[in-house]
């Protein structure tokens, strides 16, 4: 149950449709694994991932195994990759709700290998090349040669996949890129045939075609956020953030709004106070830069951005009364505030964006049809 008008509106008909795009812009031979980690950025990781997998996709991928777990007792019994780090804990995790674990060191195979052992199952791993992300994977071929004499000697643990992640796919140039995808094929050509080789994500599928390989990782451009700037095809964003008009006034010129006095008007002003801020994850640097929709009519954030609640000027919003709707992600009329758009206002990135809305902030799911 919910007592305030802030809540989070998610489109499944859209991630579906976005997935079918996807589908159907790869060659058919490649695999699409959908990546639901982190909630499903923020959309309901449960939900995304029943309905990715309905729209085609083949695998899915988590970043931890806590969230494969949450899947499997949701009755997800679909392929799931975990894409992080593996310690003696969570190997015990993947094994007991059969997630596919990334690997990139003898130590990791070994830990696998024990927690089989222990529950008497086997599992299967995909192996992380690091070609110049920096984070987690096999650089060198002794490295390689090291987790393939691991693997020998780990009979119940199955090599299935190999992996890497390109760094600056959406960046300008494309060299880099490129770089990496040489040292990948070069260490991959080490390896045993017949196993799954993957290295694309969002932006990357969409402009590599020869990095397509045998699978994608298609994250992002699911929830309808473009991952570069010329895209082939159109998504539909499937999110939308919504608040409510709480209260609203009229003040003179020389008033001030909200802590610090930092917004002072300068002519008659209608401020409309909205229920929703901080505490929900809505970012206090939008303060005196962020715009939300009432009426179709954009209203820049006046003042800084509360713990709770936030104003902003609704002067130009003709009759605007409590209960109002106020979109802070979504569309509304002729206007669209996007994820993109706050994200470069607040200096930082869509993902961060779509994944803001704090734990009180309920989502809701858009009836079918």
């Amino acid at each position: 149950m919910r007592y305030r008008g802030t809540y989070v509106l998610v489109d499944l008909e859209a991630i579906k449709n976005n997935m079918r795009k996807i589908r159907s812009f790869l060659p058919e031979k490649v695999q699409l694994l959908a990546v639901v980690k982190a909630n499903g950025y923020g959309h309901g990781a449960v939900p995304v991932a029943k309905a990715c997998m309905e729209a085609g996709a083949d695998m899915l991928g988590v970043a931890i195994p806590e969230e494969g777990e949450e899947l499997r007792r949701h009755g997800v019994d679909a392929p799931v990759l975990v894409l992080g780090p593996v310690n003696e804990q969570n190997a015990l995790a993947d094994v007991k709700y059969h997630l596919t674990q990334t690997v990139y060191d003898a130590e990791g195979v070994q830990m696998m290998e024990a927690a089989c052992c222990l529950l008497n199952e086997n599992a299967h791993v995909h192996l992380k090349i690091d070609t110049g992300m920096g984070r987690i994977g096999v650089r060198t071929e002794e490295e390689m040669q090291d987790v393939l004499a691991a693997l020998e000697k780990a009979p119940h643990v199955h090599l299935t996949g190999v992996f890497t992640h390109f760094a600056n796919a959406d960046g300008e140039s494309d060299d880099y890129s490129h770089m990496q995808m040489e040292r990948f094929e070069r260490l991959c050509a080490m390896l045993p045939g017949g196993i799954v080789r993957h290295a694309s994500a969002s932006a990357a599928l969409l402009k590599y075609e020869d990095a397509r390989f045998d699978m994608v990782r298609a994250g992002l451009v699911i929830y309808g956020c473009p991952p570069c700037k010329e895209m082939p095809f159109q998504v539909e964003p499937a999110l939308s953030w919504l608040t409510e008009v709480s209260f609203v006034k009229w003040i003179e010129s020389g008033e001030c709004v909200s802590y610090g006095c930092t917004f002072r008007a300068e002519r008659k002003t209608q401020v409309a106070t909205l229920a929703v801020g901080y505490g929900d994850g809505y970012h206090r640097a939008l303060s005196g830069k962020g715009e939300v929709l009432i009426r179709g009519v954009r209203c820049p954030i006046i003042g800084r951005v509360c713990m709770d609640q936030m104003m902003v000027d609704a002067t130009e919003v003709p009759d605007v009364q409590i209960g109002d709707q106020a979109v802070l992600i979504g569309k509304q009329g002729n206007e669209e505030i996007t994820a993109d758009e706050l994200g470069e206002k607040c200096g930082t990135i869509s993902y961060e964006m779509l994944l803001a809305h704090a734990g009180r902030v309920p989502v809701e799911y858009a009836k079918e049809g």
